[in-house]
């Protein structure tokens, strides 16, 4: 029982995607129908992206990169605005959740030698904020945009045109955000030197383009899969170890939860009447209570304007410190350090979280999106 508990808390949405397959199983019963659920390509991009990702940092290229920007700082505003324009950007080809994974703790190392809180902590939910926004420019930015991306058949020049007004915007509002950093000085850390292993990124970095490639359907799903998995084997087999497959996983149930209900009439009529012309409304709402992943799997199947989904779930991510898993991650950083005062980290990190995400509906709807 001990175990149960302590894997629900670590992987709650895991375990609610597997209750929620459970339970519709018991009204659709395992058919041959059950195999057409699973998006095998989105699984396969995810997987390789992610091994990709963590080869990359194993060899030091993301130390060896932010220590030389880092080295370029001189006081508190400069160096917020530093993170935030790495996480954006970096989120683009890393995921959001890389992102911060990769450089919240080392904002927490720099601030650990300067003793403003209030400077801590905005800056890390500024960083969270901007790599929740970066992660919306591209499909492999964020996994819902992946899974859309795919699921609906979108070309690169549709999902620009639809993303990226957002998106600017949203890079704008952070950098305003950044003035309200001091610009108290600070001397950061002094970086080490990193040697970066030629051999080994020039094949992680074949293995991110393989991904690309993939993913604009290119490259089929299943020379992805062999050629990254042979690009592992051969250069560092404990990779495999760092993929998220909790998020496989979670992938997965969503697929299953999501196909039977939507071979039930009527919640299937319920979910298209209410949908029609509300995607990005509904998909922005529902990821304050669910995260925007699975909000996005699970209304994929009731619309056929992923456009408008996409947006709305990726704009969704801002909010509740649930509505991104990214946000959660952050947070969960943050509470460990020392002297962290979770309430203030909470009040800022709502306050900004929602006030951008009115600022930016309010955006969509000014260009007709709403």
């Amino acid at each position: 029982m001990e175990k149960i508990k302590g894997f629900i808390k670590s992987q709650p949405v895991l375990a609610i995607a597997f209750v929620a397959a459970v339970v519709t199983m018991f009204i659709i019963t395992p058919d041959k129908e059950y195999a057409g659920y699973i998006n095998r390509t989105v699984l396969i991009e995810l997987a390789a992206l992610m091994a990709a990702v963590a080869g990359c940092r194993s060899i030091g290229i993301f130390d060896h990169v932010t220590g030389f920007i880092l080295r370029h700082t001189g006081n508190i505003r400069r160096l917020g605005v530093v993170m935030v324009l790495i996480c954006f950007f970096s989120a683009m080809l890393v995921t959001n959740d890389v992102a911060l994974i990769t450089f919240v703790p080392l904002t927490l190392l720099i601030y650990s030698r300067i003793p403003d809180e209030k400077s801590r902590i905005m800056t890390i939910v500024l960083e969270t904020v901007a790599a929740n926004m970066g992660s919306m420019l591209t499909p492999v930015g964020n996994p819902q945009n992946l899974y859309l991306y795919d699921e609906f058949g979108l070309t690169a020049s549709v999902f620009i045109k639809t993303m990226l007004p957002a998106g600017a915007a949203g890079l704008i509002c952070v950098l305003l955000l950044t003035l309200l950093l001091p610009k108290t000085p600070c001397d950061a850390p002094e970086s080490k030197d990193v040697h970066v292993s030629a051999v080994k990124g020039c094949a992680y970095g074949a293995m991110f383009v393989l991904c690309l490639l993939t993913v604009f359907r290119i490259v089929p799903d299943l020379i992805c899969l062999a050629g990254s998995l042979a690009i592992v084997l051969v250069f560092d087999w404990r990779l495999l170890k760092k993929v998220d497959y909790a998020l496989l996983a979670t992938f997965v149930c969503f697929f299953v939860f999501v196909g039977n209900i939507a071979r039930i009439d009527e919640v299937s009529s319920f979910f298209s009447g209410i949908l029609e012309g509300r995607e990005l409304l509904i998909s922005a709402a529902l990821s304050q209570a669910i995260s925007n992943v699975p909000a996005a799997v699970m209304l994929a199947g009731f619309t056929d304007n992923g456009t408008k989904l996409m947006l709305g779930a990726d704009l969704g991510g801002l909010g509740t410190v649930i509505a991104s898993l990214a946000s959660l991650i952050s947070f969960q950083f943050y509470r460990q350090a020392e002297g962290a005062k979770t309430g203030r980290y909470m009040l800022v990190f709502t306050v900004i979280n929602f006030g951008l995400l009115a600022v930016l509906l309010g955006f969509e709807f000014v260009i007709g999106n709403i």
